[in-house]
């Protein structure tokens, strides 16, 4: 009898612990949700493609489009006021996007603690694909609009098409970006640093 009663006060005890509608697993499935959340967040970083986020694959090609822009308008402005005929000028504009789509990534990596031999190999191994992919695009676009080389930077006409350009490269660069992460390269090599 004695059992008996401790055995009703133990399910008693269960019971208000862990209510009759959902019992041990209602009870614990947010904390199991959440894990599988973890474990979920953890695939998109390390997993193939189809794991790979387009927001985290638009961030790094962003990052990337921001240096290569700064050097791309910064090149084509000195190229362009110095008189320089288009390949000069656009040469200019790409080692430029290059010196500064590397500078955006060496920053970050450096700021981990690394030597600046290993950020810098980081940055090439982050960055190279993604600059080149953007720099064909935006100045194959530049290069093929007709006149858009031969206006003058206080033509509304050249702001225009390099804005078209920029974006052009934005969206063609994204899905190389994502398919690079997707397998550890590019920017998932950077991550390693944050």
């Amino acid at each position: 009898m004695q059992h008996d009663s401790r055995t009703q006060h133990g399910e008693q005890h269960q019971h208000a612990e862990y209510p009759q509608d959902g019992g041990y697993a209602a009870h614990h499935a947010p904390h199991q949700e959440h894990q599988e959340h973890q474990d979920h967040h953890g695939h998109h970083q390390h997993g193939g493609t189809d794991k790979v986020s387009w927001p985290m694959a638009a961030r790094a090609t962003l990052h990337c489009l921001t240096g290569c822009a700064i050097g791309e308008v910064l090149g084509l402005v000195i190229g362009t006021s110095l008189g320089w005929g288009t390949v000069p000028t656009m040469a200019l504009a790409i080692a430029l996007a290059f010196f500064f789509g590397y500078a955006f990534t060496l920053r970050g990596v450096l700021k981990a603690g690394v030597d600046f031999r290993t950020a810098f190999r980081v940055a090439l191994a982050a960055d190279t694909l993604s600059i080149a992919v953007m720099e064909l695009i935006d100045n194959g676009v530049l290069a093929l609009w007709p006149g858009a080389m031969d206006a003058h930077l206080t033509d509304g006409f050249f702001w225009g098409v390099l804005a078209f350009a920029l974006f052009a490269a934005f969206i063609v660069t994204t899905p190389v970006n994502r398919w690079m992460i997707g397998r550890g390269k590019g920017h998932a090599v950077v991550h390693a640093y944050h």
